[in-house]
């Protein structure tokens, strides 16, 4: 392949992964909104069980076509059953917030993720991080508390769910990073679908009856399938097409392009709902986005730097 051939292609690969990036960002508001929907009649550790039951049944067959083997190694089993625990916890925690709250309101404060990300790798795992992404993350968190405190003030202690959201899906992503170098991804999903499925089942069980609002199992009527099914639909979709557009492009090219989640799910959540964050709520929002796309920045800057690094002759 000539040098010409081979940067088309190369540019070609890199369209294709913003386009499935810009996708993951319709679609996984379309999760939130039919969690939303659902919550209105049917109680939210129901929603989470569906979510994971769907995906699994959708994965399965992609297994199937793509020839995939279902073994697992036994050291891998520990690592998938606390990825299961950590989606299904983070999972509860965002549908139960969202039931209330604006979509808008609680993704914002999720996103807070990848600064503790940031800060686990700094000062957990001895990663390299900088003044600069650290005082980024700070700022981030500030951006988080100017959500919350309006959130807290009308919605009372479930405005903290999404920080528990946020907390869960950050653990999640790292687990997520040791599995990948040694899991293809649709097997990774299927697998952490069939484990949490068989993680909340049980708790249904032995929650019906009891008069649970968040656990009790009900019979869904009219719509509520619809919702249920949609959870478990725009979860996968959207899952699915994050893990090619980040097998397609550079992670620095797609990671700017999360954050137009943020005004889709605002969007959504006004046409459907009615929903708009107030002013303090927007600063917040902009404040995470602008932390969020410095932070980026910077890994970009030191990127770079250590490329020139490593490419620079001994002296």
């Amino acid at each position: 392949m000539s040098r010409a051939a081979f940067a088309d292609h190369s540019t070609d690969r890199t369209l294709a992964g913003v386009a499935l990036m810009l996708g993951f960002c319709v679609t996984a508001p379309l999760l939130d909104v039919a969690a939303k929907l659902a919550s209105t009649s049917v109680p939210v550790g129901q929603i989470t069980a569906a979510r994971f039951l769907v995906q699994c049944g959708l994965m399965a067959p992609f297994v199937w076509i793509l020839g995939l083997s279902l073994r697992v190694a036994r050291e891998q089993w520990l690592a998938l059953a606390f990825r299961a625990v950590l989606l299904v916890a983070s999972t509860f925690c965002f549908i139960a917030a969202i039931s209330v709250m604006p979509l808008a309101d609680a993704l914002a404060i999720v996103f807070v993720a990848p600064f503790i990300v940031l800060l686990v790798g700094k000062f957990h795992l001895g990663e390299d991080v900088g003044p600069r992404r650290v005082g980024a993350a700070m700022a981030g968190f500030l951006g988080v508390l100017f959500v919350i405190q309006p959130s807290f003030s009308a919605f009372g202690t479930v405005a903290l769910f999404p920080l528990g959201t946020a907390v869960g899906f950050a653990l999640y992503i790292l687990v997520t990073r040791g599995l990948s170098r040694r899991m293809h991804s649709v097997t990774m999903q299927f697998h952490t679908g069939l484990i949490a499925s068989l993680l909340c089942l049980p708790v249904l069980v032995l929650a019906q009856g009891t008069g649970s609002a968040m656990l009790d199992p009900v019979w869904p009527e009219g719509r509520a399938w619809l919702w249920l099914l949609g959870v478990g639909f725009f979860a996968t979709l959207s899952h699915i097409m994050m893990t090619y557009a980040l097998s397609l492009a550079p992670s620095a090219t797609l990671a700017p392009l999360q954050y137009l989640e943020l005004p889709v799910a605002a969007l959504l959540g006004y046409l459907v709902f009615r929903d708009f964050p107030d002013a303090l709520t927007l600063t917040g929002i902009a404040i995470i986005i602008g932390a969020g796309l410095y932070m980026i920045h910077r890994e970009r800057v030191t990127a770079r730097q250590l490329i020139t690094e490593r490419a620079a002759p001994p002296i």
